[in-house]
């Protein structure tokens, strides 16, 4: 019974911050970059995880679940000599009361595949636990059985470039509100390319882009903010004419659960 427990929940035991609603409210306009997107509110977003280089530099984007483990892509490449930085803002602020963790361990969906970029997922696991606080705080992870919609409105953040041809990258999180689009629609701009594994959603004036990857989509879930997606690839030059593509939170969650139970 309580590893069936443990299976059907990723979120820790007894965390006074529970997933998915964070405890500074994020403000999100008429679902207007992070192509056309705007600043998010500091700290509204308090599983969004900066994924550096030793020197400080900012390559991938990535979730945290609960206070051991982080989920990123796997197109990423992330390995144990990376870092994971919770609780920032302003990539420009020194002032900023970030937590910086070293990774134990890397696990890279065994079915990533490279060149159809399938099973775009890895999970980290911390060398030690992120303590939770206003500003740092799980996302909820969607379940195998959510569906989710298109039409649906949800919300990708991230520091990826706002110019992919001038790649000007933002000091401040970046979000923005997408539709999310069925896979047949999804199928009307990339093909044979969208596969089960994948989740689309934009092509409404907004996109995300290079330095958002392995960051997440999320959908609202009961008044809780859940994973439905992670940044994974689309228009190289980011164009905000067709669907970004993310890696689908509900085929991936098993392996998820397993990966964790096991670890």
């Amino acid at each position: 019974m309580a590893l069936l427990w443990l299976l059907s929940c990723i979120v820790l035991i007894g965390s006074t911050y529970g997933c998915g609603v964070p405890a500074i409210k994020p403000s999100i306009s008429a679902y207007a970059r992070i192509v056309n997107g705007e600043n998010a509110v500091s700290g509204s977003w308090p599983w969004q995880v900066s994924l550096q280089e030793t020197s400080g530099f900012h390559f991938c984007g990535g979730s945290l679940i609960n206070s051991l483990w982080v989920v990123t892509a796997a197109h990423c490449s992330v390995t144990t000599a990376h870092r994971v930085v919770l609780g920032e803002y302003d990539r420009s602020s020194s002032a900023e009361p970030i937590q910086t963790k070293t990774i134990a361990r890397v696990f890279r969906h065994p079915n990533y595949n490279s060149y159809s970029i399938t099973n775009d997922i890895t999970l980290l696991k911390l060398s030690s636990a992120a303590t939770f606080n206003t500003r740092v705080s799980p996302v909820c992870v969607a379940a195998s059985a959510d569906a989710f919609n298109g039409g649906e409105r949800c919300v990708t953040t991230g520091w990826g470039y706002i110019d992919a041809s001038s790649r000007l990258t933002p000091s401040k999180l970046q979000q923005v509100a997408l539709p999310l689009l069925n896979n047949t629609d999804c199928q009307r701009y990339w093909g044979s390319k969208i596969l089960s594994t994948m989740i689309c959603a934009g092509a409404s004036g907004a996109s995300s882009c290079m330095g958002d990857s392995g960051g997440p989509l999320v959908c609202q879930r009961n008044g809780a903010w859940t994973l439905a997606g992670i940044v994974s690839w689309g228009s190289s030059s980011c164009s905000t004419s067709s669907p970004g593509v993310y890696a689908r939170v509900t085929v991936l969650r098993a392996w998820m659960d397993q990966t964790v139970a096991a670890n």
